[in-house]
């Protein structure tokens, strides 16, 4: 994930991605109606009230934008640059989660924890959402769980159920269950399709029994 540049030019990026990835839109001021843009600018704002300490504040804004959007999206949550949220009705990101950048985000797409039996037993502070790298596209109602790695430019097709770490570059589809390696990857494990480099361990656990991308 690259550094993140000032409020308003983030923001500027936010735009500009709506209106190249959005071909329903005519241009910027159609985009602005955009729900998934202004989910996400919403973000923007909590995000820097939590890192403040003001975190009433960053709920409410949280709280307010999930009423007008559709789109849950926890303060505490990191969204890289240039995020694209397409629809955004019932997409959920956790607290800890991190999006790197340039990631495209579909309809129903949840990055959560696998569930508080699980969570209690985690040391205070440690990290219970995904970690998606740069390039990562998140099908609908793809589901992704736990303190999981996703690779830069991996693909989650739609209805899959990610809960292990996925290399980079990976392609996940449902109902299949495969993952096909990018360019220069070798497959490993058994007959389920994971893939990874040389030594990479079973990856990719998918509990989707339906549905495609």
């Amino acid at each position: 994930m690259s550094p993140q540049p000032g409020l308003l030019r983030t923001l500027s990026e936010d735009l500009a991605v709506v209106v190249a990835r959005d071909p329903s839109l005519t241009g910027r001021r159609e985009a602005l109606g955009h729900t998934g843009l202004s989910a996400l600018w919403a973000h923007r704002v909590a995000h820097r009230l939590y890192g403040r300490g003001l975190r009433t504040a960053a709920r409410t804004v949280a709280r307010v934008a999930r009423r007008r959007t559709g789109v849950e999206i926890h303060p505490g949550a990191v969204l890289g640059r240039r995020v694209f949220i397409d629809h955004g009705a019932s997409v959920v990101i956790g607290q800890t989660a991190v999006v790197g950048d340039d990631v495209t985000i579909y309809q129903q797409v949840t990055l959560g924890a696998v569930g508080w039996w699980t969570d209690n037993r985690r040391p205070p502070g440690a990290r219970r959402h995904p970690v998606v790298g740069n390039g990562v596209v998140l099908g609908a109602n793809a589901t992704v769980l736990g303190p999981v790695t996703v690779g830069d430019h991996a693909l989650i097709g739609a209805m899959a159920t990610v809960t292990e770490d996925l290399p980079p570059g990976a392609r996940v589809y449902a109902p299949r269950s495969v993952v096909r390696p990018a360019p220069g990857l070798r497959p490993v494990g058994d007959a389920t399709g994971l893939a990874g480099p040389p030594g990479t361990p079973d990856a990719v656990r998918i509990l989707a029994s339906a549905g495609s991308w």
